[in-house]
Parts: C-alpha cells; sequence; structure tokens
C-alpha cells in the first residue's frame, strides 16, 4: 500500500463493521466497494418496517445500543437521531413471572422472604457451595456463586437451550457476565447511554454508507476471486470462510424465529425469557416495545429457539468451547500472517462483541490502516487480541 495514491479497497460485509471503515477510508479519498450477501445493509442489526403493523421489527432479534464511550456515542448520533431507551427483561419459570437480571425483587420472590441488601447478600452466601475451589465450568460457577435454587430456577434451563450443551460443558468464564444484583434495580445495563435508533438501525447504517466514495453492491458475495482488484481487503465474514475452512469450521449458534401477531398487547414488555428446560423457545421479543415512542394497534413478535448453525445458517454467537481453541489458534496464527486484508466484527475475530465495541474496534482498525498508508507501512491484520 502507498500513499501517493487513492487506494482502492474492497469491504466485505455491510454490517457496522464494515460500513464504520468503508466511511472512513472514503473520507481520506479512497476508492471502497462494499460487497454484501444479503439483499440488504446492517447485517444482524436489520431493522424494516413491518408492513402490516408498521412496527419497526428488528429481523434478526433485538438489539439494543449501550455505551460508555463518547467517542463511538458521538459517531452514531451523527448518522441518526437516538432515542433514550431503558432495556428491561422478565422470565417466566416454574410458573412465575420474575425480573431479569436476578435482584433483590428476583431473590425475595423466588425464596418467598423480604430481604433487604445486607441480609440478601448474607443469604446468598449461605446457599453459595463453598466447597467448590476454582470452577472449572459454568455449573460450579454457578453453585459457587449463587447456590443450587437461584442456579436451577433461571440458569440451567435457559443456558441448555441457548448453547445446546450441558452447563458442565461451558466454561465457567461465560457465568461472569451475569452478576447479581442486591438492589431493586431492574434495567439489563449500566451504561449511561442506552437508545434505539428512531428510525432503525438500517437507516443508521444507509447513512454511514452514503458517501461519494463508496460503492455498495447488495446480494454479492466477495469470492477470491476478487481479490486482485483491490489494493486492500477489509474481511468481516467468518474467519474461517477467508481461508475456506482449511483447519476445520469454526462453531456458531443460530437462531430460528416463529412469528406471532395479534391485536394490542401480547407480553407487556419488550422480552420475555422462558428458563423452563421443557420449553424449547428461548425468548420472545415483542417489538413495538423497542419503539415506546410510536403507537400501533397490532404487535408483532417473534419467538426464538436457538440451535447450532450449520452451511447456509445465520451464525450469531460464536461458542468458543475449549476443544475448538485449537482450531482457533490455527486460524488467528494464519490471520496474522496475510497481507493486503484486515480482519474485524463478530465474524472476522471471532468473539462476541456489542454493538458499540464492534463500532469502536472498526474505527480504531480503519485509524490503523489510514496511518499504515501514510507511513508506508504494512497494515496489521488483526487490531485486536482475538
Amino acid at each position: 500500500m502507498t500513499r501517493t495514491r487513492a487506494l482502492r479497497v474492497a469491504v466485505a460485509g455491510a454490517g457496522f463493521s464494515g460500513a464504520v471503515i468503508a466511511r472512513r477510508l472514503a473520507e481520506a479519498g479512497h476508492d471502497v466497494v462494499v460487497f454484501e450477501t444479503r439483499d440488504h445493509v446492517a447485517g444482524n442489526c436489520h431493522t424494516e418496517r413491518d408492513p402490516e403493523t408498521q412496527v419497526m421489527v428488528h429481523r434478526y432479534g433485538p438489539h439494543i445500543f449501550h455505551t460508555g464511550d463518547e467517542r463511538v456515542w458521538a459517531y452514531v448520533n451523527r448518522f441518526g437521531t437516538m432515542m433514550p431507551f431503558n432495556h428491561r427483561v422478565r422470565t417466566t419459570v416454574e410458573g412465575r413471572v420474575y425480573l431479569l437480571p436476578v435482584n433483590l425483587l428476583t431473590i425475595n420472590q423466588l425464596f418467598e422472604t423480604t430481604l433487604g441488601p445486607d441480609e440478601a447478600k448474607a443469604f446468598i452466601a449461605d446457599q453459595a457451595d463453598s466447597s467448590i475451589g476454582e470452577p472449572r465450568n459454568f455449573e460450579e460457577q454457578a453453585l459457587k456463586f449463587m447456590g443450587r435454587r437461584l442456579y436451577e430456577a433461571f440458569f440451567l434451563g435457559y443456558t441448555r437451550k441457548q448453547w445446546g450443551l450441558a452447563p458442565t460443558e461451558i466454561p465457567a468464564s461465560v457465568l461472569k457476565r451475569l452478576p447479581l444484583r442486591f438492589s431493586y434495580e431492574d434495567s439489563y445495563f449500566h451504561h449511561p447511554h442506552q437508545a434505539i435508533p428512531r428510525d432503525g438501525y438500517t437507516a443508521i447504517v444507509e447513512a454511514i454508507l452514503d458517501h461519494p466514495g463508496i460503492t455498495v453492491q447488495l446480494s454479492t458475495a466477495y469470492t477470491a476471486a476478487d481479490r486482485a482488484g483491490f489494493d486492500h481487503s477489509v474481511w468481516s465474514g467468518p474467519l474461517d470462510a477467508w481461508f475456506d475452512h482449511r483447519y476445520g469450521r469454526l462453531g456458531y449458534r443460530t437462531l430460528d424465529f416463529e412469528e406471532i401477531r395479534a391485536v394490542g398487547d401480547h407480553l407487556g414488555c419488550a422480552v420475555m425469557n422462558y428458563g423452563d428446560l421443557e420449553v424449547p423457545y428461548t425468548r420472545i421479543a415483542e417489538h413495538k416495545h423497542f419503539a415506546p415512542w410510536e403507537e400501533h394497534e397490532g404487535t408483532v413478535c417473534f419467538r426464538e429457539t436457538s440451535r447450532l448453525a450449520g452451511e447456509g445458517d445465520t451464525p450469531y454467537y460464536p461458542i468458543r468451547l475449549a476443544e475448538d481453541k485449537g482450531v482457533l489458534r490455527q486460524y488467528l496464527d494464519a490471520a496474522r500472517a496475510e497481507t493486503r486484508v484486515t480482519f474485524v466484527g463478530r465474524l472476522g475475530t471471532y468473539r462476541y462483541l456489542d454493538m458499540d465495541v464492534t463500532i469502536a474496534e472498526a474505527l480504531t482498525a480503519a485509524d490503523g490502516i489510514l496511518h499504515a498508508v501514510e507511513h508506508d507501512t504494512p497494515v496489521p491484520s488483526l487490531f485486536v487480541d482475538a
């Protein structure tokens, strides 16, 4: 790559990662072509108006924007109007409805107590399994952390359904993202900025891509044969796909959606989880509740069921089990050895990323590419420790 001319850059994927990088490079004077295999931009954040109800639907499942990164917050507000949205989740288990994350009300409901914060802390400490030293898996982490009753009510069934695995097969680190709260605070996130775009995520990504230096090709895959026509590639597709799965396939979970339509209000909330193992689905989302500033007579919901992703399925969650780490390491080493390509995003780095982190890392990657161009140095293929 050289700084003496405008570069021709291919970006594979029109989600947030690809769009943010494309915009940054185009603003710096480079010629960018974005390839997108779907017939729309915004990736799994894609939103669209339901033609029957006019509800703004999150087509690939609910997405709530939350961040404490001021640079990212300013960036998304540059391209759309963000409406405040405080995400709250409910769960149905054992024939009753509880609050999530597990908080003081959840604890008092489940144990039929009236404990205060300090009393609840002592009570849960007494419930915890102190015989467990260093937890070896999700189940041991839960039992050591909260005891059997809370674990079996709110985590055992849901986890088995979400991951398709026994909790003893899931790393203990997964549970560290799910703390207990010893207060009645029921907001799902703690970040200072929590919002949903007034006009949907797709409108924001379209605005990011709206630049004369960017060409977007929908329903078009970026193939190995295309690479020779570009000075550099940005790959936000599956990491293993870039290498034609030479070391095997990395594992993902995917989601199946079953539509529910009704008049009025179906759930009374945006998301209802279902923790009982005998209920096959994990949650139902009622999409009009993601836009409380709108009013709709009809409603549209989607019931979600998780399963292992196969060829042709939309990948959602990287599994990252211990037995997959050797294969992942081979791909990461191969990626770092690549030239003229940068790997980004959830698929390209094989990590679970929230939207704000995706945008932050895309901005970092774009800055890194431009810095390398300016100083005529090689562009790193990975800007994060995946």
